[in-house]
């Protein structure tokens, strides 16, 4: 049999299975590649061999020219968009009938069969596609490409590859291929003939639970016959759960066999129809014929075999297996669980299990941060840890609580959770901040390994006080109560500090510009929290008293509108300030014919180069210098501010200028926002009076200070980000430095280096492959839709627990259950009340803002939002978001606009599709779909 080729030699068409290593995906492709790994660890892989690409790519170019049919095809696919099914399909069939016509070349075919006759005379095999983009880390493409089982004959087995690389060609192949961003070019086709197994039973074993994500669970999933029933969804098969640290079975269901695949003497397989055992009573060890398809002994044999797979790739596996009519045991393939979400990047210092909140996904992120974007708020959290009195060894590692996972930021609960205070303060915070986390946080109560271990309020004390101390809460506190407008004078000039600690001398080295950078997210940023958060709780709190006053005559909606259209919101500010520059805009004949209909990215250019229309560029410029530190997701400092691109804001003009209803202009609806607030003190000051005047007097009073102080809710953020943006001018300095010296391509990759890296830079350390190597990982990270808000130290995302399955890292039962899907039986999505008011209206589910197109009147469907987002909340005619709280940032901002909110609502934008007719109910917090 041939071998594999020696540095130098041409290439070959035939490499043996047991001489294949992962290094060889190349030549080899995924499965190829998992399969010699795997014979090589010394795990039961049926023997074959494989024909490489090389075979593949002299099929299709058999003279040696690159000329064929297939690449003016592949030059048709790459113009396709992935959204493009038709058009994808069309030239999918093309490519197909391209590969089948150019047939198989004789040294080819002579190869195929001389490899064949190594395996024994007529033996059975089966024939599997093994694709260079396959059973890959971040893409599996499970199923993409065609297997032929039972093939029996040197004859049949070429007809067989033949017919495996057309299917590199197949609809779904290409599909997912352009869902994934892989060019089609770049991938070719081997196939693996390899010894075929007359399967008793077969199926599929994960060796971590792809569906909760918990590390420490095997999934089996088993049919009699061969494993296609299983792999293809044609059964419902048996199901078993295994604790793989204790070989304990913790879960099984029988399935209804209704289909079973064999083989056929002489080749091909054939489905019997089988009746089934669905209901039949578990079988154990020694059981019988009839009920389950596997003995506890095999089920445990299976899991033990999963995690030597596993211990060998340092990896979750998703493995297909067969058990022999001897008893024996064998592995048809290995591939990684693309679909686990990642652990964390450290584990704790204290043993036991734990329990991590996803800080990106409160602050409305979902995209992964860059590196440089995670230092900084590494550094920011050693700050506040440094002012509680935690003990802080490297401020560049963050504190002990703080962690990363999926290049997100997660934080620690456990100390919350085993503490009586915690648990009584913290989940009534995520109550109006985010509400599902709260119902998560609630549900990990009744977790055993979460035992309450702290009962004192003492430690809490010992950490709150330094920061109540040192920043005179208390004071600030009676302040805003009894000298309101000193209180607000005093937050007002805080901002004017704040921006003189920003500055750098024009002088600095790129070091002392480091140093700089650093200092400013070390020491300057976490004060803002204490000197302004104190006046934001009394406003809120100072509702709760009127609520309590008045009881039933001060329902929630009525003190909704109390906070709609509030004064001292410096986001509600900046919409409205671009609302202005839009009207401006309108009004001014040639701004207005480049604005109308223009492509944002020209006109951004256009306003680089200084050649918009006067009143545009003038007054878009005023706008940038305001708030152009802003952007979306802007907590990150690898985010391009506004004024670094203002391609997403001068969108948003584009789109404003398209509303023409005067009724609906955003300063407009924020005017009879603040009437309407100001009806409703009345009325309720009325009604007070009804008690006492006394009670009028303090009910005036308390929502005077309601709506003068809530609106500061958003300013704490506005000044970390004008911090941010300082330390972003300052780190992009340095990064044109290192680009000037050759260490990094361009100055941008510096946002892809953390400070230790863009000083080691400095000193001359070239970063090239380590910045290659971080976009990558930051490149598949951006394609990943699903972050849990919660996940435990063995990788559990609580949410997708079943009700009444929450269980300790011991797998101990709990009596609880994670939170509710949010789904009504009648199919109407259930979320959080946010902003009271009734729409109904086409919905336009929005992922990223930027360049995001929403016409007026439409309800915005997103996951989360931020500051960044808020422009186009003044032409939205309602939102509903999958994050958040009823004081959460985009609950806030919709009170103040008018416009019906609901939030936390589980999976929105994948069950509302943008199109959809939806009606949103922001005081039930209901969201109900029309059918189209």
């Amino acid at each position: 049999m041939a071998e594999h080729a020696q540095p130098g030699e041409a290439p070959r068409l035939i490499v043996e299975l047991r001489r294949i290593r992962a290094t060889m995906l190349p030549e080899v492709g995924g499965k190829a590649a998992n399969l010699g790994e795997m014979i090589w660890a010394g795990l039961p892989v049926p023997p074959g061999f494989c024909l490489t690409t090389e075979a593949y790519r002299r099929a299709l170019q058999p003279d040696g020219s690159p000329e064929s049919a297939l690449p003016n095809l592949l030059r048709g696919l790459e113009a396709v968009a992935p959204g493009d099914l038709e058009g994808l399909a069309s030239l999918a069939a093309r490519a197909r009938e391209a590969v089948l016509d150019a047939g198989i070349p004789a040294d080819v075919e002579h190869a195929v069969r001389l490899a064949y006759s190594a395996l024994g005379p007529e033996a059975p095999v089966a024939v599997r596609s093994s694709a260079t983009a396959e059973d890959l880390p971040f893409a599996s493409f499970a199923g993409q490409q065609d297997t032929y089982l039972n093939v029996v004959g040197a004859d049949a087995v070429l007809q067989a590859v033949r017919k495996c690389w057309a299917s590199l060609w197949t609809d779904r192949a290409v599909s997912y291929r352009s869902s994934n961003g892989i060019d089609h070019a770049t991938v070719t086709l081997a196939v693996v003939v390899q010894r075929m197994v007359d399967a008793e039973a077969a199926g599929v074993l994960f060796t971590a639970n792809p569906v909760t994500g918990r590390r420490r669970e095997a999934v089996i999933d088993a049919n009699p016959g061969l494993g296609e029933a299983v792999v293809s969804g044609a059964v419902n098969p048996d199901h078993f759960v295994v604790d793989s640290l204790t070989g304990r079975i913790t879960e099984r269901r029988i399935g209804d066999r209704k289909l079973v695949i064999r083989s056929i003497p002489g080749g091909g397989t054939e489905r019997l129809d089988s009746p089934g055992t669905f209901g039949a009573p578990p079988r154990t060890e020694g059981g019988t014929a009839g009920d389950a398809c596997l003995a506890d002994s095999q089920i445990r044999a299976l899991a033990v075999l999963g995690q030597r797979v596993e211990e060998h790739y340092g990896a979750p596996q998703d493995t297909e297996w067969a058990i022999d009519g001897d008893g024996k045991l064998w592995l048809t393939q290995a591939r990684p669980i693309t679909t686990l979400y990642p652990q964390m990047t450290r584990q704790p210092a204290v043993p036991g299990p734990h329990a991590y909140l996803c800080f990106s996904l409160a602050q409305g992120l979902t995209r992964p941060l860059t590196p440089m974007g995670l230092a900084g708020i590494r550094l920011m959290g050693s700050s506040v840890a440094g002012a509680a009195g935690f003990r802080v060894t490297e401020p560049r590692d963050g504190p002990s609580p703080y962690y990363e996972a999926g290049q997100r930021i997660y934080f620690d609960l456990t100390s919350v959770l085993r503490s009586k205070a915690g648990r009584a303060i913290v989940p009534r915070i995520f109550d109006v901040m985010e509400a599902r986390s709260a119902a998560i946080v609630r549900a990990l109560f009744d977790d055993p390994g979460f035992a309450v271990t702290s009962k004192t309020p003492f430690k809490l004390l010992r950490h709150v006080g330094p920061i109540v101390l040192r920043f005179r809460l208390p004071e600030t506190l009676l302040r805003a109560l009894f000298r309101p407008d000193v209180a607000l004078d005093k937050v007002e000039r805080l901002g004017g500090k704040l921006k003189a600690t920003h500055e750098v001398p024009a002088d600095a080295t790129p070091r002392e510009k480091l140093d700089h950078a650093e200092r400013i997210l070390r020491e300057e940023l976490f004060p803002i929290l204490p000197n302004i958060l104190p006046p934001v709780a009394l406003g809120f709190a100072m509702m709760g008293l009127v609520r309590k006053i008045l009881g039933e005559q001060a329902s929630w909606g009525e003190l909704q509108t109390i906070i709609r259209g509030l004064p001292n919101n410096v986001t509600t500010e900046m919409d409205l300030a671009l609302w202005r520059l839009s009207t401006s805009i309108r009004d001014d004949p040639a701004s207005a014919e480049a604005f109308t209909g223009g492509d944002p990215a020209v006109l951004a250019r256009s306003y680089r180069d200084g050649g918009l229309p006067a009143v545009a560029q003038s007054e878009l410029a005023s706008f940038l210098r305001d708030y152009g530190h802003r952007a979306v997701a802007e907590i990150d400092l690898g985010m391009p501010r506004w004024s670094d691109d203002p391609t997403h804001i001068i969108g948003v003009l584009v789109n404003y200028l398209r509303l023409d209803d005067p009724r609906l202009a955003p300063d407009k609806q924020f005017e009879k926002a603040a009437h309407d607030a100001e009806e409703q003190l009345a009325v309720l000051v009325a009604r007070a009076r009804s008690k006492s005047p006394l009670h009028a007097r303090i009910v005036k009073m308390a929502l005077e200070r309601t709506r003068m102080f809530a609106g500061l809710r958003e300013l704490p953020k506005y000044h970390l980000v004008l911090g941010f943006a300082a330390v972003r001018a300052q780190v992009s300095e340095v990064g044109e430095t290192l680009a000037e010296a050759g260490v990094i391509g361009d100055a941008g990759d510096v946002f892809f280096l953390d400070f230790n890296d863009a000083r080691r830079g400095l000193d001359g350390t070239d970063l090239h492959e380590l910045v290659a190597r971080r976009r990558e990982s930051y490149d598949l990270e951006l394609r990943r839709r699903h972050v849990p808000r919660v996940l435990l130290s063995d990788g559990t995302e609580p949410e997708a627990l079943p009700a009444g399955f929450l269980r300790s890292g011991t797998g101990a039962p709990a009596s609880g259950a994670a939170a509710s899907d949010g789904a009504l039986p009648d199919g109407t999505l259930l979320g959080t009340p946010a902003s009271a008011g009734t729409v109904t209206a086409v919905a336009r589910v929005i992922m990223d803002p930027v360049g995001a197109h929403l016409e007026p009147g439409e309800i915005l469907v997103a996951p989360s939002t931020d500051p960044g987002w808020t422009p186009l909340f003044l032409t939205a005619g309602g939102l509903v978001m999958e994050m958040g709280g009823p004081n959460s940032h985009g609950a806030v901002v919709a009170r103040e606009y008018g416009i019906p909110a609901v939030v936390g609502v589980p999976d929105a934008t994948s069950r509302i599709s943008s199109g959809d007719t939806v009606t949103v109910d922001g005081a039930t917090g209901t969201v109900a779909i029309q059918p189209r």
